[in-house]
Formats: C-alpha cells, structure tokens, sequence
C-alpha cells in the first residue's frame, strides 16, 4: 500500500491491484480488529483525509482504486461489528429517553479498568505506554466526530458545534486538546510529533479510531457519530480524574496533567450536551436513526474495552502493550 501511494497517481501502476489485493487479506483475516495489516492500511487509507503523508500525492485522497479498497474493509469491519456489538433494547426514540438509556448504557462497571490500574498500579513505563496508545487519537482530536457537522441541523447541529470549541480551545489554539494532550506527552519524555508512533501501537488501539473515521466520513452513519461522541464523553470525566491521579503519584507536574485535569471539568458538562442535545435530539427529528445511535455508542464502549482488556493483559504479565518496545 505505502508503495502505491509514494508513486505520482499518474504513474501508479499497481494501483489496480488494491482490490484484488484486499479481498485476499480479508479473506486470509481470522479477526479484523486485531489484524495488524487490514487495521493499519484502513488507518493510512483515512489519514489521507486528515493531513496526509509527506511524499505521498494529495491526489491519492479521492483515487478511485484507494475508495474502492477502502470500501471493501469498510463492509468487512461493519459486519464485524454489527455480530459482535450488542446494542440495548429499541426504546421511545425521543429525546429524553434517548438520553437516558445512553447514560445507563455507559453507567460505571466496578470491573478492571484501565483508569483504575493507572490511578493505583502503573508505572511509569507503563503510563508512557498509554500515552503512546492514545496518541493515534489524541493529537487530532475531536477531528472524526466533525465530519458529522455539515451533515446535521437545528439543535444536534448546534449541539456538535458546542461541544467541538470547547475540544477545539474556543479560540485560543494553546486551550486545543490536542495540544493540551501533546503538552502531556513532552511532559512525559515523549515525542508529540503527530503520528511519531503508528507504527508502535498495535491493531485494535488503530480500530478504535479507524472506527471514528468510518462513521464521521460516511453520511449514512451521522447517527452513529452522535452515539459515538455521546458514549465517548460520558465515560471520560470520571477515567481523566484517576489518569491525572496516576500521574501524579508518579510526580508528574501540573502542565503535564492538565490535559486530564480539563477533561474532569469540560466533559461532564459535554456529556449531557451529548445525550440531549445531540443524540437525544438528533433521534427525535430523525427516528429512523434511533438503532444507528444506540449502535455508534455501544460500538465506542465495545472497542474500549477490547483496548482495554489487551493493556490490561500486557501489564498484568509484565509485557509490553505496545508492538515494538
């Protein structure tokens, strides 16, 4: 794949081969999520609608050889999921008690948890690594659930808007999460170059943002974007506080936990934005999308936890989460 791309898309001739290609690792995959071929070129397939790659013709964006070996993983990812995701009970599709089901959906579980081992166990190897893990995500973040924007209207719209200034720094590019999130990264010794390490990061932490990429750049699925962002936030303020705790147990600085300290504040405040305003509202004005939305919300907590339990696995025998040390 990054060898078809760093060939001018004139002269490109083995780009009629994505597909064939493709179709053979899919048919070769024994688990999508974890499948570190399909995942990463899935990823490099979506960053060319983010940043791009450096050497690589913006013209490859929009190639139709690229879109239509996109697409192939795309239906292999989607049917995935859709038999391994339970999604809760169709309820009344209006805003209240859309609201309510997504909050008893994400309600805390007093299981293991990522955010627990950081708060009371992790070293500091070990809270570099998760770092490491959610910077595929972090640097850009907010950037996947955007797209959703100019495919909403009335309140959810307003509602996405809202909610994204705030990840966006309202303003003042030195507030941007992503920035705040890079800051923490220097603070930790690391390297906050976006994308300085893709190729560290194992399979399913990149499905979890190749699956925020799929829903936000496909129309079809604005409402699993809403279900996404409503689930994403409202299980962040309470998993920031014990991530800033397990910093700074370790004597890691203020600059460097401000990111999670931020987000205790900003998404309890976005959380219910996000259920009401958005999801919630977004299902009344369109109850076809009902089913969409519980499914963009139960897929962000399914993703979670398989990230989660692979962390957990790795530290617990005293191994490395990462694919490279």
């Amino acid at each position: 794949m990054t060898e078809v791309l760093s060939t001018p898309l004139d002269g490109a001739a083995g780009a009629g081969e994505l597909a064939p290609l493709t179709r053979r690792v899919l048919a070769h995959s024994v688990d999508l999520l974890s499948d570190e071929d399909v995942q990463l070129t899935l990823y490099v397939m979506y960053e060319l609608f983010y940043r791009g790659f450096e050497g690589v013709d913006d013209d490859w964006e929009w190639a139709p050889e690229v879109l239509g070996a996109r697409r192939l993983i795309e239906s292999a990812l989607e049917q995935h999921l859709s038999e391994r995701v339970d999604v809760p009970e169709e309820i009344a599709p209006e805003r209240g008690a859309v609201a309510e089901a997504l909050f008893a959906l994400t309600a805390p579980s007093p299981g293991p948890s990522v955010a627990r081992y950081v708060a009371k166990r992790a070293s500091q190897e070990q809270l570099r690594e998760l770092l490491v893990q959610r910077s595929v995500y972090q640097l850009k973040e907010a950037d996947p659930h955007t797209w959703a924007i100019p495919r909403l209207v009335g309140r959810p719209k307003s509602a996405l808007v809202e909610i994204q200034a705030d990840e966006y720094g309202g303003g003042d590019p030195e507030r941007m999460h992503c920035e705040l999130f890079a800051r923490t990264m220097r603070g930790a010794a690391l390297d906050a170059e976006y994308g300085a390490y893709i190729e560290q990061v194992p399979a399913v932490t990149l499905a979890g943002v190749n699956v925020m990429s799929l829903f936000g750049l496909h129309r079809r699925w604005r409402g699993a974007t809403a279900g996404h962002l409503a689930a994403f936030e409202m299980t962040s303020s309470l998993p920031n506080r014990l991530y800033g705790d397990g910093f700074r147990r370790h004597g890691f600085d203020q600059g460097t936990t401000e990111y999670f300290d931020e987000h205790v504040e900003a998404d309890a405040v976005h959380e219910q934005i996000a259920g009401r305003d958005l999801a919630g509202a977004l299902v009344q004005q369109e109850p076809e999308l009902l089913h969409d939305v519980l499914f963009g919300a139960a897929t962000c907590l399914y993703l979670d936890e398989v990230v989660g339990e692979h962390l957990l696995t790795a530290w617990d025998a005293g191994v490395s989460s990462l694919r490279t040390a």
